[in-house]
């Protein structure tokens, strides 16, 4: 059941979901020396919730019939048979409780246990809405994911909430030039999203409205092309620096398979965005500060 349960915690996209809370949080680390201990539940709650929207998500499109054979993308353990439903809800349920525990950890630690806070109630509701988002994206009676609006959600929690959120975390303030990688990370996670949604057009036809069964593929390529270029440019507006052109090539890289292929072809373009996003973060926090 463990190799299972990992298999279905998709390991792989864990650097997209840090990438905001690496940048929102090592930014706010180096300007306020806030607590390391803030900084390290921050993280493990994010990933936390990252496997929670995971393992919700393969539970939503294994009931719905998403995951059926004609899936372009790859099989999880549901399809497989390594886990039942049952040892899946009650995965799902043990994360929604650790997410809880680490959020309201990190909030205390953060706020110094003065939990009759204005700030630290806004907060807390802001991470029971991070919990719901991340269950309802193919769960429930009205999963957004399959109204098309997956985009919508990816861009405010991997982008806005993520960067801004783990700033204002740290550092119990706001700084308006937070805004500029807040946009960029969102879009380019919306853009990870996005070609998943090109990959599987086929085995989603009827079952779910993504914006590229909505668009067309050409659309959808153009799409992604504003998203990767967008959230490049976003990145590099606050402080250009010798290393964002290191970067380009790979977004360059990624544009062309996104262009060239299809179907389960598209698959190396998706680590590629994820691992890409994740280090133009890093080098976002570096340029800046050197953390």
């Amino acid at each position: 059941m463990t190799k299972a349960l990992l298999k279905s915690m998709r390991l792989r996209t864990l650097p997209l979901s840090l990438a905001g809370v690496v940048c929102g949080g090592l930014m706010a680390y180096a300007e306020d020396d806030s607590s390391i201990l803030t900084l390290v539940l921050l993280f493990l709650t994010t990933v936390s919730l990252q496997i929670l929207s995971n393992l919700s998500n393969e539970m939503g499109d294994h009931v719905s019939g998403v995951d059926s054979e004609n899936r372009e993308g790859p099989n999880y353990s549901l399809a497989d048979g390594g886990l039942t439903e049952g040892q899946m809800w009650k995965s799902i349920n043990a994360f929604v409780v650790l997410c809880a525990v680490l959020g309201l950890a990190m909030l205390l630690v953060s706020f110094h246990f003065g939990i009759f806070n204005l700030k630290f109630i806004l907060l807390l509701c802001l991470g029971a809405a991070a919990i719901w988002a991340s269950t309802h994206y193919t769960l429930g009676g009205k999963p957004y994911g399959y109204k098309g609006l997956g985009d919508l959600f990816v861009f405010i929690f991997f982008g806005l909430v993520s960067v801004l959120g783990s700033y204002y975390v740290m550092s119990h303030g706001f700084d308006w030039k937070m805004v500029w990688p807040a946009v960029g990370i969102g879009l380019l996670s919306v853009g990870v999203l996005n070609v998943n949604n090109i990959r599987d057009m086929h085995s989603d036809a009827g079952l779910r409205r993504t914006i590229p069964l909505r668009i067309g593929v050409r659309w959808a390529r153009l799409y992604q092309t504003f998203l990767i270029v967008g959230g490049y440019v976003c990145m590099v507006v606050p402080g250009f620096n010798v290393w964002f052109l290191v970067l380009a090539p790979l977004f360059a890289a990624h544009l062309w398979v996104v262009w060239k292929r299809e179907g389960k072809k598209l698959d190396p373009a998706l680590p590629l965005l994820v691992l890409t996003t994740f280090i133009t973060s890093i080098v976002f926090v570096f340029c800046h500060y050197g953390v």
